[in-house]
């Protein structure tokens, strides 16, 4: 029988319009979708939209207009950029639908006949931000640490849950599943939340106060407090408890949530869960915030607000996708920002994968007739080869672990491997040789079959340019069970005539601080030959060069232009402060082997001490590549 996967989001709070943050947890759901179903798994995606509550009514009163109008128009907003960002989910609950607040009464209905749900007046500081009463503990400086605000002292009477009874058994439950709760940064938190009485949870409303929202099907002067509604979506979308999705999907369901909602994800839901006799899910897995490109919350008034569909607009929504997947660690806070973005863009996409795509394109339409060729394997093909097999097996489970980052980096090293045999090979130079046919279709059969393997596992975060590649290369359609061996790119197939560019480079003018005058740009090769000086072969002979490798590589603070680079030289570990974080992201670099100028007098950069340079190639027109040893020469070797 297919494995079943099942990945949500939260569902969005329709008080406010979709942001960066809201973006970045449906694409990575997107992805985990779009990868397991290409694995071969019955993967099914659910988001949606949650739509009760007091801060809804308020803000539909402030619109002027009523509240389900007021859900309407914001839901369909949360579709309209779905659909702006590519993302195939599989069904879109919004808590309004009948079908949820059907579910909902039932389970309500449940739990209160159980005993487990009693009426109550209870007195407190009450946080209309987080629709709930709130501890002195959970306050920062008196004030809701999420929402920077004052809570509201209350004193009504509402039912509550007896929460505080499922406290041991929810305890003992996450102790015994460490994978309960990821990463385990956030287990370790919620488990501290549980050391201690977490008291009962109200989960009503007066409807005089708040009208909008499901009536208690025992007492209709009550409405159902926004949590023990909107959490209930995950199972109401598939039918609990009879229903076939739910017997298939619930077994195996991945909740992601920001860090902001873990104490309902991990503590309210499965008390719920538990006391209604449903079982708990499979894991909870918890992003960090997106912060803003100065690595400050993101915040109007500071101007640092990342705009993800202006982004979409200007990059397209393949290159957001990956960047946002990319840049960074599942579970961490992460500075985003558009000149990041065109770093990522122009190094991966424009440089590494585009331009390569391009390059195979035009010799094979230029000397093969655009077709695929039959090729003939030697020894020097056979690393790429088993590269390119080993890859899947290398990535699946990277992305198990939700180190998507890591998993991207692995597919991207290869097409760097592939831009590398490109490069060795020469096929420009082949094409000059009539002996050298077979050997120049070879050369571009690989290229193209590499290019085929690094699509099909690139199409989870970036499913449109990821069908173009292969579009582009005259190939269809492939799951993962399609890429575990080489050679699957049929011979003779016939490459397109015309293609657009898979991802057109992007320029991005800056403006010096100082003065506000735009950078200069760099000399073009002809004027740079005219302004090289002579020097003899004695003043070369000074300089000490020696082959090095980057042990760990870092953002210099406040300085967009610097990496801190530790360089092993052999024989001792250096600090290099490089100039090259426009064209190199910190995790691209660790492992690499450089050339180091040795001998250069120590300097101060940004009060780091850097001991010496790193060597680099630029072609004045933007772009720079390391100069980078071949073969399998030592680390500390001399560089003549």
């Amino acid at each position: 029988m297919t494995r079943a996967f099942y990945v949500s989001t939260p569902i969005y709070y329709v008080n406010a319009e979709p942001h960066i943050g809201h973006a970045y947890t449906t694409v990575v759901g997107d992805f985990l979708k779009r990868f397991y179903q290409l694995d071969g798994a019955d993967a099914y995606y659910l988001t949606g939209t949650d739509e009760h509550g007091e801060k809804i009514y308020q803000a539909a009163r402030a619109a002027g207009t009523d509240s389900q109008s007021f859900c309407d128009r914001i839901s369909q907003r949360f579709r309209d950029a779905w659909d702006t960002l590519e993302v195939a989910n599989d069904d879109f609950i919004r808590t309004t639908e009948e079908r949820h607040k059907k579910v909902v009464r039932a389970i309500l209905q449940n739990v209160y006949d159980k005993g487990d749900i009693y009426y109550d007046e209870y007195e407190g500081l009450y946080c209309v931000g987080c629709e709930r009463f709130m501890t002195d503990k959970e306050l920062v400086n008196g004030m809701c640490s999420d929402h920077q605000r004052e809570p509201e002292k209350r004193r009504e009477g509402n039912y509550f849950f007896r929460m505080e009874n499922y406290r041991t058994w929810l305890r003992e439950h996450i102790e015994s599943h460490p994978d309960f709760i990821r990463p385990e940064g956030y287990r370790n938190e919620v488990l501290s939340m549980l050391s201690e009485s977490i008291g009962d949870l109200s989960i009503s409303r007066p409807k005089e106060r708040v009208p909008w929202g499901i009536e208690l099907p025992w007492d209709g002067e009550h409405v159902t407090y926004v949590w023990f509604d909107a959490l209930i979506n995950y199972i109401s979308a598939l039918e609990v408890p009879d229903g076939d999705k739910f017997v298939r999907y619930w077994p195996v369901t991945q909740h992601l949530i920001g860090k902001d909602i873990l104490k309902a994800h991990a503590v309210f839901w499965p008390t719920m869960l538990r006391a209604a006799e449903i079982p708990v899910y499979q894991h909870l897995n918890v992003g960090g915030f997106l912060m803003g490109p100065d690595g400050q919350k993101m915040s109007k008034s500071l101007g640092n607000v990342v705009d993800p569909f202006e982004l979409a607009e200007s990059y397209g929504a393949d290159a957001l996708r990956y960047y946002l997947l990319k840049d960074t660690v599942y579970g961490q806070d992460s500075a985003v920002g558009e000149a990041l973005l065109v770093e990522r863009y122009n190094a991966d996409l424009a440089n590494d994968l585009g331009n390569l795509l391009s390059r195979v394109r035009a010799l094979l339409g230029r000397h093969l007739d655009g077709a695929l060729p039959t090729p003939e394997q030697i020894d020097r093909d056979r690393e790429v080869i088993a590269e390119g097999e080993g890859l899947l097996s290398r990535v699946r489970p990277l992305v198990d672990q939700l180190r998507f980052f890591e998993a991207l980096e692995l597919v991207m090293r290869f097409v760097r491997h592939l831009n590398r045999y490109f490069n060795d090979e020469a096929p420009w130079k082949l094409a000059k040789d009539p002996d050298q046919r077979v050997r120049l279709g070879t050369v571009l059969y690989n290229i193209a079959e590499g290019l085929r393997i690094a699509s099909v596992l690139l199409e989870p975060a970036m499913p449109s340019k990821a069908k173009q590649i292969r579009r582009d290369l005259g190939l269809g359609d492939y799951a993962f069970a399609d890429i575990e061996a080489w050679g699957q790119a049929p011979f003779g197939s016939q490459i397109p005539d015309k293609a657009d560019i898979l991802f057109p480079k992007k320029e991005r003018e800056e403006v010096e601080k100082t003065g506000g005058q735009a950078a200069k740009k760099p000399a073009s090769s002809a004027q740079r030959e005219a302004q090289i000086d002579e020097v003899s072969i004695d003043d070369f002979a000074r300089i000490a060069l020696r082959v090095a490798r980057i042990v760990s590589a870092q953002k210099v603070e406040k300085a967009d232009k610097l990496l801190k680079l530790q360089l092993d030289v052999g024989d001792e570990e250096r600090t290099v402060v490089s100039g090259i974080a426009q064209w190199y992201q910190p995790a691209d670099l660790v492992g690499r082997r450089v050339v180091l100028v040795a001998n250069l007098k120590p300097a101060k950069l940004r009060g780091i001490v850097s001991q010496g340079m790193i060597l680099a190639a630029d072609d004045g027109e933007g772009n720079l590549v390391l100069v980078e040893p071949g073969g399998d020469i030592a680390v500390g070797a001399e560089v003549r």
